[in-house]
Formats: structure tokens, sequence, C-alpha cells
């Protein structure tokens, strides 16, 4: 293999289970010091293409090559020049977490000596340094994830394959990640990464859209993006789902796409239809909010291409029910409420003390770095864990003295759905239907219902191994409210979904809230926080942060945010970060958020050192802080504050 070899040299790779086609005929090359993003909706067949380059899984048909070595043939060599990162966690749970590092760097070859000061490095990266004694099987999922992430860059290899690395990590973390990826950069190597994130994939150099296992197109954000024959008109709200409604009902033609706290229309007149939705706002008297013209995103392109394709995966909004505008009514009674509720595990105190009260009818947000506690709490509201001390109750049901109770009234979907591969569809539903009592036509009628919810109309005998990421979400979260109970706690629901399947997620979650169904979720998608009625921000299992996404974002938020747009973000963010006038900076989808104290000193900073450096600069503004700028400042501020102590 020369300089000026691919890395990464795929031809043709094709791959059939039987009469399914996986993957057919994909071809890509990947060098040094590139990042390629492969994206596409669930089931696309983004993991395939990864188990096939890593030498895991034959192909039907076609070559790949990493570092010049066939796959097929040459698995040793190949094995050698890769770091390979899966969906599911290759760690041992019986071995620390310091122990599962030393397990992989041994197995990779990795010298001992300055092995320490490596892992010193990635502990710190992924602020797992305080648990690095504690054995995997007691940490929470995105701490897995992260244990995962340090395993697989414990050497560097000349190809670093990462199938969603991400997925289950929050937002410090994934921003910490995403640099010690360009760092791997510079050293050479070459990465793959498939992520459901669609920001990240703004951070690549070229990205590769899959769907039904064939690449659509691939190139550089920018050149994508130029794909879009229609412009992007943006509609800030502090009401982005109100909005979202009332714009759908004046344009169904248009596409209109929700993205946090902003509505997304695609359109070929945007002068026109910003009048109209000028003129629609302003007559329902909604309040605040702003039309403005901004170029497009990945998102935007991918949401438009699996439009164009007819992409669905089962079930829509419509076949749910109808979405929510302003909230079910609440009667004002507490359907949950808690009272210095802690949970010890030995020395170590998972929640402490943490006290709120979430109404009948309200979509509530759990929010909180991995290892925050927000699991260890779920658990324990839905009787799955005595609480140490404090109390509370839920459904009206005491939390310490009658679990059972709380049991039979709620529903709850784990980050990792409770379902049963080996079952067909109907077999998970009629088993989940049996554990809740129901019979007869009673247990038709839901079976019905859930079958339509789901999306799974003629799968019903389908084995629910086959089925892809957005069905089985959709038919967990069936299974898991076949009682009809007043309130439902999900825990990370739509961790590693693509975008199209947790839109519709959420118009699930809107249709039960419109019913008077009390929703408690967890997310670590800060655009879903946005569409939460309230929101607690917890941290070392204390809560650092209470209110509405509006009040976190500007009573709790004090800092001021520069959005700064330039191409090749990554190239330049350590450019705004070495200036004394920026506080912190950070990649934010394609462009940087900087933090400052002194708007109009910073603004005149940026300019002049991207003039110094003959750096081409699009623009600087200053910005209403978005939920993933409030989570960093928070976390971090919480952080410095413990650093202090």
């Amino acid at each position: 293999m020369t300089a000026s070899d691919p890395a990464v040299d795929v031809q043709g790779l094709t791959k059939q289970f039987d009469e399914l086609t996986a993957v057919r005929d994909l071809n890509l090359q990947v060098h040094a010091g590139e990042i390629f993003g492969l994206v596409g909706p669930d089931g696309a067949g983004k993991t395939t293409s990864l188990r096939m380059m890593a030498g895991i899984m034959e192909p039907s048909t076609g070559v790949a090559r990493i570092a010049g070595c066939d796959v097929v043939t040459q698995t040793t060599r190949v094995k050698d020049a890769i770091a390979y990162m899966s969906q599911k966690f290759g760690l041992y749970v019986d071995l620390t977490v310091e122990e599962n590092i030393d397990f992989y760097a041994d197995l990779y070859g990795v010298p001992r000596k300055g092995r320490r000061k490596q892992i010193e490095k990635l502990l710190d990266f992924s602020a797992m340094g305080p648990f690095k004694k504690r054995r995997a099987g007691f940490l929470s999922g995105g701490m897995k994830q992260k244990l995962q992430l340090v395993c697989a860059l414990i050497h560097t290899p000349t190809v670093l394959l990462l199938d969603e690395p991400t997925n289950g990590v929050d937002p410090v973390s994934r921003r910490d990640f995403w640099r010690i990826l360009y760092g791997l950069l510079g050293e050479g190597v070459a990465i793959v990464v498939a992520t459901a994130y669609l920001d990240e994939a703004e951070r690549c150099n070229r990205v590769g859209l899959l769907n039904s296992g064939e690449l659509l197109v691939q190139g550089p954000p920018s050149e994508l993006k130029q794909l879009m024959p229609e412009q992007i008109l943006t509609v800030q709200s502090s009401k982005p789902r109100m909005i979202y409604n009332l714009v759908r009902e004046i344009l169904p033609d248009q596409r209109n796409t929700l993205f946090g706290d902003r509505v997304h229309v695609a359109t070929k007149e945007p002068k026109k239809v910003a009048q109209k939705i000028n003129d629609l706002l302003n007559a329902k008297a909604v309040g605040e909010y702003s039309v403005k013209m901004e170029p497009p995103t990945i998102e935007d392109v991918f949401v438009g291409m699996m439009a164009d394709t007819g992409a669905e995966d089962g079930g829509s909004s419509d076949e749910a029910g109808p979405a929510r505008v302003n909230g079910a009514p609440s009667t004002g009674r507490p359907a949950v409420q808690v009272e210095k509720l802690t949970r010890s595990f030995g020395s170590f105190t998972a929640v402490d003390r943490i006290s709120f009260t979430v109404p009948e009818g309200q979509i509530f947000g759990f929010l909180g770095p991995n290892g925050a506690g927000k699991s260890t709490c779920i658990r324990m509201l839905c009787g799955l864990l005595q609480p140490s001390s404090g109390g509370g109750s839920v459904a009206g049901y005491d939390i310490m003295t009658q679990a059972e109770s709380i049991k039979q009234n709620i529903g709850y979907m784990s980050q990792k759905f409770s379902l049963y591969d080996d079952l067909t569809v109907e077999e998970n539903i009629d088993f989940y239907g049996g554990i809740y009592g129901l019979t007869g036509s009673g247990l038709a009628d839901r079976k019905s219902w859930a079958i339509t919810m789901s999306g799974l109309n003629g799968r019903q005998r389908s084995m629910t191994s086959l089925l892809s990421g957005g069905w089985k979400q959709r038919l967990a979260m069936a299974c898991a409210v076949l009682h009809e109970p007043p309130i439902v706690f999900l825990d990370e629901p739509t961790s590693g979904a693509d975008p199209l399947s947790r839109r519709r997620f959420w118009d699930l979650i809107y249709d039960m809230a419109d019913r008077g169904v009390t929703v408690f979720v967890t997310t670590h998608y800060m655009e879903e926080a946005e569409y939460c009625d309230r929101l607690v921000m917890i941290y070392s299992g204390k809560v650092i942060a209470m209110g509405t996404p509006r009040e976190l974002k500007t009573a709790v938020m004090k800092d001021t945010v520069l959005h700064i747009t330039c191409p090749h973000p990554q190239d330049r963010l350590g450019l705004v970060e070495q200036l004394p006038a920026v506080r912190e900076a950070a990649l934010f989808g394609a462009g940087i958020h900087a933090v400052v104290d002194d708007e109009h000193a910073a603004v005149s900073a940026i300019r002049n050192a991207f003039e110094k450096e003959r750096r081409r600069l699009d623009g600087v503004e200053k910005i209403v802080p978005g939920m993933e700028d409030v989570f960093v400042s928070l976390v971090e501020a919480e952080q410095q504050n413990g650093e202090a102590v």
C-alpha cells in the first residue's frame, strides 16, 4: 500500500440473506486522515456494510480491502490494521473499567511502556476516571458505550470502523469524542462512522446516504446540500410543536420538519411562503417567533431524499392519532411526586435527595450526563428498585410500600427494548397482554391497535429479530402501553433511531399526552428536550436545574453564545478556542458555538483572527442558546465546582 492508495477500498460489495439483499453493489473509498460518515434510516444496511469491511461477515459478492489487504483472504493482517466498535457492547461485565481497557490493550498488542499515559488520557476524555475500579456490569448504558469507545481507541489503527459510537452518549461526551477523532485524523487514521446523529454527519469530510442497501449519494456535506432543489425557511419559537402543526395545516404540500425549537419549511417560493406563515402566526397570536431563510442542513437533505424515495418503515402520526398542540388538559393532581428521594449502593450515592412533582398529562423530560442517576431514579419510580431513603408516589401509590401496585398502573420502556427476538410480533404482544391480565376481546382489540400503531400490519407473524430498529422501537412502546396505563416511563426510547423514526415516535408520545397520559422521558437528543412541557436536569444524582425549555434557555443560561459559520469548522475550532475573548468553543452541526462574556469584543477578535490567518468567515451572530448549549454549560459548571471543592 502506497501513501496515495485508499485505506478503505470497497468495490461492488453485496450481501444477500436468502431473498433479502441487505447491501447492494456498495462502492466507496476512504483515504488516510479522512472521516467518511454513513447515514441512513433503520435497516438501511449500515451495520452490515461495516461488518463486511471489518472482515466479520463475508460478502456475497464484491471486494473490500483494508490497508491494501483483502478482508476475506488476509484476515489476520486486516485485524491488525483496524479497530472496530460494534453497537453491541464487547465488554466483560465481571472485569473493572481498568481491566477491560488493559484486556483490549493486550489484544491489540499495545506496548506496556507508555500504556498508562494513553489509558489515563482516554479515561480523562471520557470522564470515566472516577469509575475505573467499577465493574463494567454495574455501569449505566451510556457509560458502557463510553468504555467501549475507550477500548476501541486504546491503540492507533490504520482504519477505525465505528458503528453508531455515540449512541446513548450525552452531548458533553459526544463533543469530547469528536475531538479525539480529529486528533486521530492528524495521525493519518482513516475513519468510517455510521451515525444516527445528523449533526455529526456535518463534521465528516464526506458522507454517504444508504437506503435499502444502496448508496444513493456520497460526497462532502457542502456538495450534498446543493442537491436540494428547495430553499429552507426556519420558524423559531418557544412553542415549536404548536407552530409545526399550524404551518402543516396551511402548507400541506410543503415539506415541514421539526428540529428542536425550529420548524424547517422546504420551499421553492420562500418569500411567498414566509409571508403566508407570518400572516397565519400573527392572526393566531402565538407570541414571539422569527422566520428567516437559512442554508439546508444534512438532516434537511436526509429527510428530503427519504421522502423522495418513499422511505417509510410503517406507521404514521395520522394512524396513531392527532398531534398535540397546546398540551392535554390537566386536573392539577400530581402523577409523580418525590421528596428527597435517595438511592445508595454501598458508599456510592446514585440518586441524592431529589425532589420534583409531575402533574397529570404532562410530558416531563429528565436530562443529565451518563451516570447522573437517571435510570436509577426511573427504576425506583417504577417499583423495580427500593429507595434507600426519601419517599414519594406514582399514580397515587407509595413507592416505598406499594411497588406491585405501581407496576400494574404504569408502562415502562427501558433503554434496551424488552422484546423477545425469538418470538413473532404477535407472540410478543400476546405475552405482554398476558402479563397485564388482558384476555378475550379486550386483548384482541388492544392487539389490533398495537399492530396498527407500530405500522406492522401484514407482519404479525414476522420474527421480531428481523425487524428494523424503528419497528422494534414502536412495537416495544405498544407492548409497554397495552394495558392503557395513566403513566408511561420511557428511558432513552429513541437512542440510535434515525431522524424519521424519532419524529414518528414523538408523534406517538404527543398522542398519548393528548389523551391525558403522563409521559416521563429521558433523552440525550437535545432537540427532543424542546418537545417536553417541563425539564429536570440532574448531575451526580442531584437536581441542578428545573423549568420549561424556554426558562432554561433564558433564565438559567446566562452566557452569551455566538454562532460562527465558516468552511471546515473542525479545522478552525482551535483558532477560535485560543482567543482570550472566547471562554469556550465547540463544534455545533456545521458551525462553531462560542461562549463569550463580551459580545462585541469577541466578534471583533474572531473576525480579526480569521482575517490574520486568511481564512474565510461567513458569519458571526449572537443566538438564543439551544438546549445543547444549556446542557453543556450547566454540566461543565458543575464539573468545575466539583474540582474547586
